[in-house]
């Protein structure tokens, strides 16, 4: 069983940064596909962006460029690097690990951009 753990949730206006943290158990940070999704009030949890073992990046198109995952392997931790929030980012936002079938979620942070 991993347990993740989010913090670094805040309103901001727009324009500003956040960063967001998620502390793992285990070695789910070295082994695992690590994730950050985001849910915006009413609508569907969505991916964010995804950090693999290796270190490979993806990111959601609405975040590219402005968003940076990454990782700290020896304190088995990831962080979201948010930069130019927009109102429209405002959502709970999820840590996520995937090994294998196995898929394990944080409880969720808030994060409110005011325009």
């Amino acid at each position: 069983q991993v347990q993740l753990v989010e913090s670094g949730g805040s309103m901001v206006q727009a324009g500003e940064s956040l960063r967001l943290s998620c502390a793992a158990s285990g070695n789910a940070v070295s082994s695992s596909i690590m994730g950050w999704y985001r849910q915006p009030p009413g609508k569907q949890r969505e991916l964010v962006a995804t950090i693999t073992p290796g270190g490979s990046t993806d990111y959601a198109d609405s975040v590219k460029g402005r968003f940076t995952i990454s990782k700290d392997t020896a304190k088995k931790t990831i962080f979201l690097q948010m930069s130019s929030l927009r109102p429209e980012d405002t959502a709970v936002y999820y840590c996520n690990a995937r090994y294998l079938i196995e898929v394990y979620w944080g409880q969720g942070i808030q994060v409110f951009v005011s325009a």
